[in-house]
């Protein structure tokens, strides 16, 4: 290797320091603003600052059909974390489509609408896979502020040679500071172990110490409290769903023919789902001359 490649590798391994340091510097502001504009926000990590978000775009949680169980698990943590009570982290994990981020955000709508003395201020804060070395940060500015909050990530995985999913890994559990009192996370994921499983695989059958290859990134989905299954619906399943919709967006329809419509609906995608039936819903309404 010749001089001129040395310094190219020193100065590029000097830039990827620098910037993981910029990422951990506390800003100088310790207190959050304008956290009196909205009860959603988006965390900007480039900026620094939380975007108020004035409307969230979810459904009521009376309208999240087949997911009872996760749903009164979720609910009831959130409950108790608006309380000042113990509550834990939780994955939400499974299939495409069947309302793990819906039921983040209409937990969250229905616990924060909750006129109870002892329910205190609740805040969902979404943040983006991207900007999860940033986490460190975010936590530094909320942590004294008087609401609580529920930092969210959608879609949360990791692939071969990420390393962002240290600096969660401390915030959840572990590091001097940890997670504040005031803080929860909750992340939806495709994937249980948020790795894919043919990485897994293909790194314990490759390494010398197997089992320590994978243990790190594996051991992420532990710090969670709470696993919360989201599993493919079946058919009576995914028609309760539609006459949810239907009924309360006021659509009137013989029911017949629309369990026909939407039997043909989800055959023609291959799939059931709570997406699934959003969309042929959002479609019949549209037909029909009405706006969901």
């Amino acid at each position: 290797m010749n001089s001129q490649d040395s310094l190219a590798q020193i100065a590029a391994s000097l830039a990827r320091i620098a910037e993981h340091l910029n990422v951990l510097a506390p800003l100088p502001a310790t207190r959050a603003t304008g956290l009196d504009l909205a009860d959603a926000y988006h965390w900007d990590a480039h900026l620094g600052q939380l975007i108020p978000v004035p409307k969230v775009s979810r459904v009521p949680l009376e309208l999240l059909k087949g997911v009872d169980d996760v749903s009164n698990t979720l609910l009831q943590n959130t409950l108790q974390f608006a309380k000042g009570l113990g509550a834990n982290n939780a994955l939400l994990w499974g299939s495409r489509g069947m309302g793990k981020s819906s039921l983040v955000k209409a937990v969250h709508a229905h616990v924060a609408a909750l006129n109870e003395p002892d329910v205190q201020r609740l805040i969902l804060i979404e943040i983006a896979r991207e900007d999860i070395e940033g986490l460190p940060t975010l936590m530094r500015i909320i942590r004294d502020e008087p609401a609580r909050f529920i930092v969210f990530c959608d879609d949360l995985s990791f692939d071969r040679d990420e390393t962002s999913y240290k600096s969660l890994k401390t915030i959840l559990d572990g590091g001097l500071e940890g997670r504040p009192d005031n803080v929860l996370f909750y992340a939806t994921s495709n994937r249980r172990h948020l790795m894919p499983r043919d990485m897994i695989e293909n790194e314990r059958s490759t390494a010398i110490n197997p089992g320590e290859a994978v243990e790190e990134k594996v051991s992420l989905s532990d710090r969670f409290g709470l696993w919360l299954g989201f599993h493919n619906c079946d058919q009576p399943t995914y028609l309760a769903m539609i006459d949810g919709y239907v009924a309360y967006y006021g659509l009137d329809i013989d029911k017949d023919e629309l369990k026909a419509k939407a039997i043909e609906w989800a055959a023609t995608r291959g799939a059931r789902s709570g997406r699934v039936a959003m969309q042929f819903v959002r479609d019949l309404a549209g037909a029909m001359g009405k706006a969901v």
